[in-house]
């Protein structure tokens, strides 16, 4: 495979961040296209065919607007940031089943000067959607402890430190042996990364790698939110 993101790309990136305005981006725009936007929409061009082997039930879709790639701009109608533009990139491998407004378990891909990294799981699910994958937790903790706790998943990703419920939730025992994993508002783990790994010519492969390595922690996620993986 070839070399998709280079120091260009961090190089924009980090050019924007201290540029953010619509005249500056609208000066530099072709450098955004050659140096982030087109390598990114490459890159989950290459990884489709990857990703199907994975799971069949996710998405790497290339289009350049509604697809994986996340929108430069932000959204600043409610934000006392008004700066125009996100200084990172973003890439989102979702389920098939988020074409039906279904909240699904997904892969992520996050490049930024000094912050990249791999993200696996469901960022905050509905209360119904929680309550499932509680649920599954505290009816199967042998599958859970081998989807979230197996020494070759741990040495690839860790579980997110977000916010949790102060007490064992509603109906769940508190003596359970998953019960910090009952309390979480998240189910995400993450990879960090360097710019030397992501300008790699190998990075594609490296990336599906920890996706198949991650495939026993969505399948558990999807599997409890009742989707197919």
């Amino acid at each position: 495979m070839p070399r998709h993101f280079t120091n260009k790309t961090f190089i924009f990136l980090k050019d924007l961040d201290g540029n953010n305005d619509r005249e500056w981006f609208k000066a530099n725009r072709d450098r955004y296209e050659s140096d982030v936007r087109e390598p990114a929409l490459d890159f989950i061009e290459d990884f489709a065919d990857m990703l199907y082997k994975i799971s069949p039930h996710f998405v790497a879709d290339a289009r350049k607007q509604g697809g994986s790639l996340f929108r430069l701009h932000r959204d600043t109608r409610f934000s006392k940031d008004k700066t125009p533009y996100k200084t990172h990139t973003g890439m989102q491998f979702r389920h098939v089943a988020t074409k039906d407004d279904v909240h699904a378990p997904g892969f992520y891909l996050h490049l930024e000067p000094g912050e990249c990294w791999a993200g696996i799981g469901l960022w905050q699910p509905s209360t119904a959607d929680a309550l499932k994958i509680r649920t599954a937790i505290a009816e199967n903790p042998a599958n859970w402890k081998k989807a979230a706790y197996a020494k070759r998943f741990t040495d690839t990703f860790e579980l997110s430190d977000g916010k949790k419920l102060q007490r064992p939730p509603k109906g769940f025992d508190p003596e359970h042996a998953h019960v910090e994993d009952l309390k979480r508002r998240d189910f995400t783990a993450g990879r960090r990364l360097n710019q030397k790994q992501v300008t790699s010519e190998g990075f594609i492969d490296d990336y599906a790698a920890m996706c198949r390595t991650a495939g026993p922690f969505v399948k558990f996620l999807t599997e409890a939110v009742g989707v197919a993986y």
